[in-house]
């Protein structure tokens, strides 16, 4: 099996992102899996691109996004991706879309298709705050999750997908004064803890879809 994990580039003035860092320090094989990794441009028309060209060259089983949500306490799974941009910022093309699809005529929201309450408990069992957000924001984060998911549906691209939040890295907590921090060593941990239980519930799948046929 195979796994492609997104980061992204440091944006809004941060020189670092947390999911970009974190993406390059994972295993390269865990549990079976064989994980691949690509670093995404915070940029809503050049993202969508880059993505695309990185699953036809992976060809992937499971395709986990992971991005930064500064202020957030947790690591935070979602659940639905919306078809809406709507940008507090800029993005790194200085683009700021306001109330626009991410797929025109797609529809109102794609949900995750990987086990994110098994992953919450597996997350919260080894020590780590973890939780399940409704909520993925409008922002470049959002988008590439809606982006994911409608090329699994309506490409028929074979992978299930989903999205992840991660706070802050210390450093840039010290920055900003009292948002809430996590190590970068956690930050890879919960990563690869979502991969691993991901990849074991897809094994289970496949197996009873077998016994079935």
């Amino acid at each position: 099996m195979k796994a492609l994990v997104t980061g992204f580039d440091p944006f809004g003035g941060d020189k670092v992102n947390p999911s970009g860092l974190a993406i390059g320090r994972l295993k390269r094989r865990l549990a079976g899996l064989s994980i691949h990794t690509v670093q995404l441009p915070t940029s809503y028309a050049r993202s969508p691109i880059v993505l695309r060209a990185a699953i036809h060259e992976a060809q992937p089983d499971i395709v986990l996004g992971v991005g930064q949500a500064g202020g957030r306490t947790e690591l935070c799974l979602e659940r639905v991706a919306i078809n809406v941009q709507d940008a507090r910022i800029k993005d790194n093309d200085s683009k700021q879309p306001i109330d626009r699809p991410v797929v025109r005529d797609g529809p109102a929201a794609y949900f995750s298709t990987l086990p994110i309450k098994a992953c919450v408990a597996e997350l919260r069992k080894a020590g780590l705050p973890a939780a399940v957000s409704n909520t993925a924001g409008t922002f470049v984060c959002n988008h590439i999750f809606y982006a994911t998911m409608d090329m699994a549906e309506q490409h028929r691209m074979g992978f299930r997908g989903g999205f992840l939040h991660i706070p802050y890295l210390p450093e840039q907590a010290a920055r900003v004064g009292t948002a809430p921090s996590m190590s970068l060593d956690d930050i890879v941990r919960g990563i690869e803890i979502v991969l691993t239980v991901s990849a074991a519930r897809q094994t289970d799948l496949h197996t009873v879809e077998g016994r079935i046929s």
